[in-house]
């Protein structure tokens, strides 16, 4: 009779405090040879905790620790990942983008090397490895000029060629490879081309932990699905024996239902409202000769393919990315768009609130005063100095209103979940008073309990008189949040859907037809009913 085959991990009885608190109580886990294990819970839910414990950046207060078998003490040493063959790909993948490919490849391998480089043997193995995993990518490009999903291919292949060196010098089968939300900043036609790579990743006879916020994703690829909550260990689950609803329940103890505002149906509610905003003639490659209203009270959604033109959208209209051309009326003042700048656009009530919060959005290295207040620092100028005691109460009041926890305004922005940071943000520009708000993706990288505070945040903003955009490539959110919906296509809006129409499978459905539309509205002789 053959042995059963040990676990890639066995983590039994994982606990971790900090002052006092619980972050993980007596969570279990355990990752099969080759599976693709996936990892849900809301922020604060311990996967960042438990991430960190495997990483060795954590210390426990409990729990044991198993490698193919192998106990392992804990806590794990700095240097211990890498020899027990764990190797991490976060969300910022961990790349220097002024590098090329293979500098980023082999730069732990060239590290120290006192001999003179041979750049064309380099580049050849850099090659056997994009091979060995059916990547296609040059070693000489530079990383800043390669695509998102090239861009993650090259950390996975990076982290599987440190597994690989593990094997060889430990002994040890398989490794695990943990991808910590390396989907978020995916255009969704490359989300499948990762996924092909994490089949290929365990295919070799490695696994893969792959934590998302993006239930759908999670099913699609993976064998098995671990949910924690509060810090404890609620299910482990087949893939193929659960579906989205099911795991949204075990995640948040409750239904989806409860979280999310219905669907809207019938007129909008800002239907007989003043007009607030217009765009005419709005060109900022690949839109052409844009033109599009948004009344007071309403949110209106824009959406398409991913290159269809809508996510330039927000950018293109509060001077973030000039275009070059375009007219905005809004509340009867009217700016040359080519001309628009962040810094007019703020005082002509004007607000953005981007989806890469981290790079775009914020200063994640600064407190959350700091972040918060930045587009109102006038308001407490004294002197020539600043009142700092005014600015932290004034955010802390901010975080009261829109629940931004832990309610502490001079911790780290960075330090907050990516659900508190976005509410932070959305707090930040509410304060100013916009007139017109522009939002791209703004539950990106959010888990499912504070998306559904966001989203009503956004509907009593518009409920206040606000003009709202919102571009997104999640139907279900603009189904929940938007009066109507835009659908692009080759630079140009092909479809307008209101009313009942506003459903995630109305709006999935004109996206995926949406190309055929535009060439009908380009062909003079074919009409097009939207």
């Amino acid at each position: 009779m053959t042995s059963p085959v040990p676990a890639c991990i066995r983590l039994t009885g994982l606990t971790k405090r900090f002052s006092g608190v619980l972050a993980l109580d007596g969570v279990d886990l355990e990752v099969a040879p080759g599976e693709i294990h996936g990892l849900l819970g809301e922020n604060g839910s311990g996967k960042s905790t438990l991430i960190k414990v495997l990483a060795g950046f954590h210390g426990t207060d409990g729990g044991r620790l198993e490698v193919a078998g192998t106990p392992v003490p804990l806590p794990l040493a700095p240097d211990a990942p890498k020899r027990l063959g764990l190797e991490f790909v976060h969300q910022d993948l961990g790349l220097i983008e002024s590098l090329s490919v293979v500098e980023n490849l082999r730069a732990g391998e060239m590290a120290g090397r006192r001999m003179r480089i041979s750049w064309a043997d380099e580049r050849r193995r850099a090659n056997e490895v994009f091979a060995r995993y059916g990547i296609s990518l040059d070693p000489r490009a530079v990383v800043s000029d390669v695509r998102p999903v090239q861009r993650a291919q090259l950390a996975i292949a990076r982290a599987m060629e440190g597994m690989r060196k593990s094997r060889e010098q430990e002994g040890r089968p398989g490794g695990l490879l943990v991808l910590d939300e390396p989907t978020v900043f995916l255009p969704r036609e490359e989300v499948e081309q990762l996924f092909a790579l994490m089949r290929e990743v365990a295919a070799s006879g490695a696994s893969v932990l792959f934590v998302s916020h993006d239930i759908d994703e999670v099913l699609r690829v993976t064998d098995r699905v671990t949910v924690l909550r509060d810090g404890r260990l609620v299910a482990t689950v087949r893939s193929a024996e659960t579906d989205h609803d099911a795991l949204v329940e075990r995640i948040i103890g409750r239904r989806l239902e409860a979280l999310m505002p219905a669907a809207h149906s019938g007129a909008s509610p800002a239907a007989g409202a003043a007009l607030l905003a217009g765009v005419t003639g709005l060109r900022a490659d690949p839109l052409v000769d844009v033109d599009l209203e948004v009344r007071a009270g309403e949110v209106l959604g824009v959406t398409g393919l991913l290159g269809s033109g809508f996510e330039r959208l927000p950018y293109a209209l509060c001077g973030a990315d000039p275009p070059e051309a375009g007219q905005l009326v809004l509340d009867g003042s009217s700016f040359a768009l080519p001309e628009l700048t962040p810094g007019r656009a703020t005082p002509a009530g004007i607000a953005l609130i981007p989806a890469d919060r981290k790079n775009d959005g914020a200063v994640p290295s600064l407190s959350v005063t700091d972040n918060v207040t930045m587009p109102v620092l006038r308001r407490y100028g004294h002197r020539a100095r600043l009142r700092r005691r005014a600015m932290t109460e004034a955010t802390a009041k901010l975080m009261d209103r829109y629940d931004v926890r832990p309610r502490d305004p001079e911790l780290p922005l960075s330090s907050l979940s990516g659900g508190n940071q976005q509410k932070a943000l959305i707090a930040k520009w509410l304060q100013t008073e916009p007139r017109l708000l522009l939002l791209h993706e703004p539950t990106q990288g959010v888990d499912i309990g504070a998306r559904g505070q966001i989203f009503d945040v956004i509907r009593a903003s518009a409920d206040d008189g606000r003009s709202v955009i919102c571009a997104s490539a999640d139907h279900e959110q603009l189904a929940a949040i938007c009066d109507r919906v835009l659908v692009f296509a080759r630079g140009a809006v092909v479809a307008e859907l209101t009313g009942t129409d506003v459903t995630k499978d109305r709006i999935t459905e004109r996206c995926l037809s949406s190309v055929t539309l535009a060439e009908a509205i380009a062909e003079p002789a074919v009409a097009v009913h939207t």
